[in-house]
């Protein structure tokens, strides 16, 4: 059965991302279970409970789930590396990279971790990724541009299903607000998708940003050109619309 991989850099609008996938309802949807799995503790999916990143992905790869799953993750270089070494797992799945521009994240993420450092801004790890996958020969990565996901969700996600062969739900563009059981564990990060009702643009104004601040505007501009590569590989949302 395929697996729906969406990568991630922080603060990018993956979990609206997910939480509309939730409300396809044909797709077993796991939140950050690798991250889950490396950084806290054992993960259960249905009725069974894993351990280790290394055997979620060994039982997706197998298609042990009898059913289509959607896989969200943020990168962090610990996950990468296991997923990195799975290359049937590189191979086989479908995987999709969603990018936002560094100076967002850098702001953003900044006011949930101030004492962050230039990495975990992400955008070069998804980089790195996004060429893994690539060259695993399987099929070919899909680049979606958290702009395109704000300003034209119509577009954007028929677009995405399209190019990983699904088909295109529009009702699942509107969900319900509220918490969900997948991300209370890390609610503080999603406090703009529970209280939301769709895919909109972020109205946050950040004391600290890449304009006022040397540090966010050095890390911001470390990770724009690993930004700019994957921005040029987006999927092109125009014939969409």
């Amino acid at each position: 059965m395929p697996v729906y991989a969406l990568w991630s850099a922080p603060r990018s609008r993956s979990t609206a991302f997910f939480r509309s996938i939730v409300e396809r309802g044909d797709l077993l949807a796991l939140h950050e279970p690798l991250e889950t799995l490396h950084f806290v503790g054992p993960v259960r999916v249905g009725e069974r409970t894993f351990e280790a990143p290394s055997a979620l992905l060994a039982w997706l790869a197998e298609g042990s789930p009898g059913r289509n799953v959607f896989l969200k993750e943020t990168v962090n270089p610990p996950v990468q590396e296991l997923v990195v070494a799975e290359t049937r797992f590189l191979a086989d799945a479908r995987h999709a990279f969603l990018i936002r521009r560094p100076e967002e994240i850098a702001a953003s993420l900044h006011a949930i971790v101030p004492d962050m450092g230039v990495d975990a801004i992400g955008v070069e790890l998804l980089h790195s990724l996004y060429f893994a996958v690539r060259d695993a020969g399987g099929h070919h990565p899909v680049v979606i541009d958290s702009d395109d996901l704000v300003a034209r969700p119509e577009a954007t996600m028929a677009a995405y299903c399209a190019a990983v062969d699904l088909p295109f739900i529009p009702e699942a563009l509107t969900w319900e607000p509220g918490e969900r059981d997948e991300w209370r564990q890390s609610a503080r990060w999603h406090a703009d998708v529970t209280a939301s009702s769709g895919f909109a643009p972020s109205k946050r104004v950040y004391p600290d940003t890449a304009e006022n601040s040397e540090t966010l505007a050095r890390f911001a501009a470390h990770h724009l050109p690993f930004y700019e590569q994957l921005r040029a590989q987006r999927l092109d949302v125009t014939a969409w619309e």
